[in-house]
């Protein structure tokens, strides 16, 4: 991964030295591609963009510290032992997930002051798990996978402009979260008693929300009144607010998003920044009855979490300026998890973005 991050930092550097950027663009007017809704537009003017975005989780952590599979499970059995109605002990450990993340997004500024933003995506997630081997102990059964696919929840925001000074500019963001994802996703898999049905999945393996959510933010960035000026920086919050339960009786934890960033332009097409992130995710409120499976991701309340991210990032302007590129690759320094839950391990996002010239 890091030879991957190496390469693409390599060819953005180099292909600048021949790229002619006009006067007025600067490669650090978006934000890292990792940010959302960071940026307005001009009446009149549009933009379409494609991102890709992978994160990869591996291990599990109960607060701060870090569990083996044998340990949850034991512990679990512990926590139970003599109580006389026990509730499923967790005979089943998620060992790994990847999810991979494609969105396609349009802006389009009907006025000055207020920028239309419409984002849609594709899901793919894959979640490996060990199986232990009846209802207490700690010997292993087997392994196997779970996958799901398909069309995750669509965003439809109105950034709206604040204020604008000397290269100074403020804009919030009000919008919502269509249901447009799955929620009653399937898959076969391991029980502690060796049978393989095929279930309704945990919550992390589902599309979407299942429900109509409110999106809002702020946005800040500064480049300086200068335009020669290389160093930029801002910040944003986004929350996403679960309002109403889904058809399947509840609701995923609300999601609070504090970022702030610094760029610095290299060359006159390329910036490249850093960013560090503070998420909070809430539980799980009510259940479906239907996920039931001995395994900490269908515990309602086991997905309240806490992640501090660092990210390093590069905006690279194309040749005829319509076209940006974006790569940002993030790491966990802390995270705080109310489990047993799998933890972060990193995370990388590459996108493009065209808006035409006037």
């Amino acid at each position: 991964m890091s030879k991957i991050i190496a390469l693409s930092f390599f060819c953005l550097c180099s292909f600048a030295a021949w790229a002619d950027i006009g006067a007025n663009t600067r490669p650090d007017s978006h934000a890292p591609i990792g940010v959302m809704g960071d940026h307005t537009h001009e009446k009149g003017e549009w933009m379409l963009s494609f991102r890709t975005m992978t994160m990869s989780m591996q291990g599990n952590r109960n607060g701060t510290s870090s569990l083996s599979p044998e340990a949850i499970v034991q512990a679990q059995a512990n926590a139970f032992a003599g109580m006389p109605m026990q509730p499923a002990n967790l005979r089943v450990v998620p060992t790994k997930m990847t999810m991979q993340m494609q969105m396609l997004g349009a802006m389009y500024a009907p006025t000055d002051r207020v920028t239309l933003m419409a984002m849609t995506s594709y899901k793919n997630t894959e979640m490996d798990h060990i199986t232990f081997m009846g209802s207490t102990g700690t010997q292993r059964l087997g392994t196997f996978s779970t996958k799901t696919s398909g069309l995750g929840d669509t965003q439809i925001s109105a950034l709206i402009k604040l204020g604008v000074d000397s290269g100074v500019s403020w804009h919030g963001t009000l919008g919502v979260s269509l249901p447009t994802g799955d929620i009653e996703e399937t898959d076969q898999i391991l029980t502690p008693m060796n049978m393989r049905p095929k279930v309704r999945l945990p919550y992390p393996m589902q599309l979407g929300s299942g429900s109509f959510d409110l999106i809002s933010g702020l946005t800040y960035s500064n480049r300086g009144a200068n335009y020669n000026a290389k160093l930029g920086w801002g910040g944003q919050w986004r929350s996403v607010w679960r309002v109403e339960d889904n058809s399947d009786d509840y609701r995923l934890g609300d999601e609070h998003q504090l970022s702030t960033w610094a760029s610095y332009i290299v060359a006159p097409s390329v910036s490249l920044s850093g960013r560090l992130t503070y998420m909070y995710k809430g539980n799980v409120r009510g259940k479906d009855a239907l996920v039931m499976a001995p395994v900490q991701t269908a515990d309602p309340n086991r997905h309240k979490r806490q992640r501090v991210d660092a990210g390093i990032g590069a905006n690279w302007i194309l040749p005829n300026e319509d076209y940006r590129l974006g790569l940002e690759f993030t790491v966990p320094v802390w995270q705080r998890l109310s489990g047993p839950q799998m933890e972060t391990d990193w995370g990388l996002s590459l996108g493009l973005q065209w808006s035409p010239s006037a």
